[in-house]
């Protein structure tokens, strides 16, 4: 195991810069993902990671050794890849053990830790098979036993779900995390899939143009996201945010309507323009509250997601009890005061309750 420092780490192909000073400190054996939207640059400072691309600017370190020059076969890091990159003529065992034939290893060596991690993950009746025998969640399963076999210091994964349906990817995201919670190996996650980052992640960076846009605990970045894109990125369903003015201790929108405040931010903020945020499952159905004009209602077993709108303003509310509204008619919503959210409409920076903007 071993801690991972990214020290203005800088990439470009030619004239055009995809990450400009990217820095991120990873403990031993911490779980870190990388989340952002395709094309933000978390793929590619993965691949930095592992040397399968040359840093341009910064400094890499593993383990406290600096590794920019280093080749990935000697940087002690193992890779999971999206594709699972199995060779097809060779069994899960010759698959799994292949890095430790290239080191060669005694037979008795490489047959114990294969049937090591065989047995970690389930694979113990499968390793005469071939991947082309195997589900797609085998094959995942064979690809993370070949990084497993290697003891590595770092575990890296590229999207490695994206391939699977739903119900599979579900159960993987939990064998994933169960695995390390077992081996404790520094691990570095790469997805797209914000609902994948908060349920597997010590820690999320959030990335965004090939910058880091917020960093930190799952449930601090859905609490006190830093800036809209990451309010906005963060939660499913997205985030509900309004444009308007704060004035007389309200949130007022273009048609006018009155949003509540938390009792914090109401002097602190008047007069600012600013935008105001409220997720969905902070909204609540009150017979006193803001009249809403029902658009789609979709329920979804445990909970109703009702599309919404407030004068020219759409809205997604996502309550717990059943909501047999239909299209038309007016259901009327509060926001929860103190889960507001608030950001300055030109920085789109977070205000904290009672400061100015």
């Amino acid at each position: 195991m071993a801690t991972v420092s990214i020290r203005e780490a800088r990439k470009a192909f030619g004239q055009f810069e995809v990450l400009h000073g990217v820095s991120v400190e990873i403990e031993d054996g911490e779980f870190v993902v990388l989340v952002g939207p395709s094309g933000c640059g978390k793929s590619t400072l993965l691949r930095m990671l592992a040397g399968l691309e040359n840093i341009t600017g910064g400094e890499i370190a593993i383990g406290g050794r600096v590794v920019n020059n280093v080749p990935p076969k000697d940087r002690d890091i193992a890779m999971v890849f999206q594709n699972y990159a199995l060779y097809p003529h060779m069994t899960v065992f010759d698959n799994m053990g292949f890095s430790m034939k290239l080191a060669k290893a005694p037979k008795d060596v490489m047959e114990r830790e294969v049937g090591r991690a065989a047995r970690i993950l389930g694979l113990e009746q499968l390793l005469h098979r071939y991947p082309r025998q195997l589900s797609g969640g085998q094959r995942q399963r064979v690809a993370m036993g070949r990084a497993i076999v290697r003891s590595p210091q770092v575990f890296l994964f590229d999207e490695p779900l994206s391939n699977l349906d739903a119900k599979l990817r579900v159960q993987m995201r939990s064998e994933i995390k169960e695995l390390h919670q077992r081996l404790k190996v520094t691990t570095v996650y790469v997805t797209h899939d914000q609902i994948e980052a908060m349920t597997m992640a010590d820690k999320i960076v959030v990335m965004n143009s090939g910058n880091i846009e917020q960093t930190g605990r799952p449930l601090d970045l859905y609490d006190r996201p830093a800036n809209l894109f990451v309010a906005g990125f963060i939660g499913s369903p997205a985030m509900n945010m309004l444009e308007g003015e704060v004035t007389d201790g309200h949130f007022r929108g273009p048609d006018g309507t009155a949003w509540p405040l938390p009792q914090a931010g109401k002097a602190g903020t008047n007069g600012a323009g600013v935008v105001y945020g409220v997720r969905p499952e902070h909204l609540r159905i009150d017979p006193d509250g803001i009249p809403a004009t029902v658009q789609i209602v979709e329920p979804t077993g445990s909970e109703t997601q009702v599309a919404l709108r407030v004068g020219e303003q759409a809205l997604i509310g996502a309550f717990r009890e059943r909501v047999s509204a239909r299209p038309g008619e007016v259901l009327p919503i509060s926001p929860d005061p103190d889960l507001v959210h608030l950001f300055d409409r030109k920085t789109g920076r977070r205000i904290d309750a009672g400061q100015p903007a």
